[in-house]
């Protein structure tokens, strides 16, 4: 089965991060995987785009993804200014870092076809890690909504990222996020 993500944030929130230690949690797993960013010369703040691909056999595609199977919103204020449904396959898995409902967040993009989750990323981020860094709390809710790793995996990929204490941190902020999920 092959899983699809197309992660949205903004540059220097870990868009690229959360997409790689999906890929190494999934790879150690012993899966097959895939994953890239998407972005030019943007500065810090601007809107990039990163994607992950797991699957159970090899990968042959190489192009972006264009239907993904799950989105994930890592900055809220991307849902007026981007349009994160786009190419969402029915049935897929909207996850949005908000403070609002899912039914909320659904009906101000018209995704009716989608799965729709929130966790409020900032408030976990900012209590443990004291920054505003939403990257693993999306890993955490990311992998909450869709079996598509197990939680030592995750942690065993955050671990080799963030060694020592900051791992520990954000292995915290993953479980709290994983908790967290509110879903429609």
């Amino acid at each position: 089965m092959l899983s699809e993500i197309r992660w949205h944030g903004r540059g220097g929130q870990g868009v690229v991060t959360a997409s790689r230690m999906l890929a190494q949690a999934a790879l150690l797993e012993g899966k097959f995987v895939q994953a890239f960013p998407e972005f030019g010369p943007e500065r810090t703040g601007a809107p990039i785009l990163g994607y992950t691909r797991v699957s159970d056999e090899r990968i042959r595609l190489h192009s972006h993804v264009y239907s993904p199977n799950i989105v994930v919103v890592l900055d809220s204020t991307l849902l007026e200014s981007a349009n994160v449904g786009a190419g969402l396959v029915r049935g897929g898995r909207l996850v949005v870092n908000s403070q609002e409902s899912p039914s909320e967040v659904k009906s101000k993009l018209s995704v009716f076809k989608a799965q729709t989750f929130t966790v409020d990323a900032t408030k976990i981020s900012l209590e443990v890690l004291g920054k505003a860094i939403t990257n693993t709390a999306m890993l955490g809710a990311v992998i909450k909504t869709a079996p598509i790793v197990g939680m030592p995996s995750v942690k065993t990929a955050v671990r080799e990222r963030f060694p020592g204490s900051l791992g520990d941190k954000n292995i915290e902020v993953i479980e709290r996020a994983y908790k967290g999920v509110i879903s429609e």
